[in-house]
């Protein structure tokens, strides 16, 4: 018996490194690292990106995972008249049927890639070690295409330059903010360098996935990138626990309790937001001022969910400035809120700025406000799909770097071809780029 089982073992060991071998030069005819074809998981999801199957590839790797997981547990049941057995090997079939039916899927795209005919879909199911070996070793099987690394992607060229920190204000130096996503290395952010004064307001404009959330997660700290990120000379990810009050966000949605009163909302906020060392008659005057200065005063013993949704929003803001804080970024303040009421919400934003502040505002209808900003940043995808800088500078001046008369005119030429833009995005980063290297010398 002893003698049996070893004889398995040799031979599931026999079939894996076929198979891996196999894998290694088809990895290698489709432009993937072949190394992968040795590891367990990350093999499998490789060869659906081979097969042009990045989402089948990705669905079948998890359910893979998790079927060898319920496996493992399996082998540990307590008895095959338990329950919890029973639950245990329904979820396991399932997983292999889900299994199977993931892996024909990836093998058919896999044979229309290399341009074979179907039938080899038996060879694949029933002699997989037989057929990758073939299919690696053989010159007769070329694909059609090769795998698109977007790490090895190259994009516009970078600026080489970097902002000077300035002593009263907002200083961006975002050299790369990096993620690795199954398996692979995803830039998401590069080469964005930028001052902004105080008493500015800034509108952040880009398409869907150009990296607006990513950009703002960086110079806030929450995310760390490849960057130095100053506000007034000091750095924000080294001294965080001391700047975080000096940095106020808003996001899109708001955290508020219902059956709260404005006023015990505020209170609450102050508590988060405003450092332990502050005393409780200081919150409690910090507290009447912003609800003064928010036009909520009137309001400040009405429950949050009785508010009119200007009020709901100006609250919302309010918690964030409890702290009085230098950067103020607000995600879509408007949304929800019709011309009128939106327009003297930002009209509270400008008035902020006018403080000595600096906001940054990230709006779905810029055009309806625009004249109360000072500055764009402009964020686009370049053909490595990374977010870049293709312009920063006053409002008036990025229509004519642009030669459009609006905001959405913008958007649109940097937006992509197939989300409905003209497909400029690298067209002006690279032009941005050598505005930049210009004016650095």
């Amino acid at each position: 018996m002893k003698d049996v089982l070893n004889l398995g073992l040799l031979f599931q060991l026999f079939r894996y490194v076929l198979v891996s071998l196999g894998y290694w030069n088809i990895f290698k005819k489709c432009g993937v690292k072949p190394y992968y074809s040795w590891i367990p998981f990350a093999r499998e999801y490789h060869i659906g990106l081979c097969a042009n199957r990045e989402k089948e590839a990705r669905t079948f790797t998890i359910v893979y995972v998790l079927s060898e997981v319920v496996g493992l547990i399996n082998n540990f049941n307590p008895g095959n008249g338990s329950k919890i057995f029973l639950i245990i090997a329904v979820v396991l079939l399932s997983l292999q049927i889900t299994q199977v039916v993931y892996m024909f899927r990836i093998y058919l795209g896999l044979i229309e890639v290399f341009g074979q005919r179907k039938r080899w879909l038996f060879g694949f199911i029933f002699f997989e070690w037989i057929t990758t070996f073939i299919w690696g070793l053989s010159p007769k099987f070329v694909p059609g295409r090769q795998v698109e690394s977007l790490s090895s992607l190259d994009g516009v060229k970078v600026s080489g330059t970097e902002a000077p920190v300035i002593e009263s204000g907002l200083t961006v130096n975002i050299t790369e903010r990096k993620v690795v996503d199954f398996f692979r290395k995803k830039v998401l952010l590069k080469d964005i360098h930028m001052t902004i004064p105080k008493g500015h307001m800034v509108l952040l404009l880009g398409g869907s996935g150009a990296g607006k959330t990513t950009y703002l997660n960086a110079v806030t700290g929450y995310e760390k990138a490849d960057a130095v990120v100053k506000l007034d000379g000091q750095d924000i990810y080294t001294d965080y626990a001391k700047m975080k009050y000096d940095v106020g966000f808003v996001p899109q949605q708001d955290l508020m309790r219902g059956n709260d009163t404005v006023a015990l909302t505020l209170t609450d906020a102050a508590s988060l937001r405003l450092p332990s060392s502050v005393s409780f008659l200081k919150k409690k005057k910090r507290v009447n001022e912003v609800l003064e200065e928010f036009g909520l005063a009137t309001v400040r013993n009405s429950l949050v969910e009785k508010l009119s949704g200007g009020q709901r929003k100006r609250l919302s803001i309010a918690m964030e400035y409890i702290s009085d804080p230098t950067l103020f970024i607000l995600d879509e303040p408007d949304s929800g809120l019709d011309g009128v009421v939106a327009r003297g919400l930002f009209e509270k934003l400008r008035a902020i700025a006018d403080q000595g502040k600096i906001v940054i505002v990230i709006t779905h209808t810029p055009d309806r406000v625009i004249d109360l900003f000072d500055d764009v940043i402009v964020l686009a995808k370049d053909k490595s799909r990374t977010g870049r800088l293709a312009w920063y500078g006053p409002v008036d001046e990025a229509r004519e770097f642009f030669e459009k008369d609006s905001m959405e005119g913008i958007l649109l030429a940097i937006n992509q071809k197939d989300e409905g833009g003209e497909g400029k995005a690298d067209e002006f980063v690279e032009k941005y780029t050598d505005k930049c290297q210009k004016e650095a010398g």
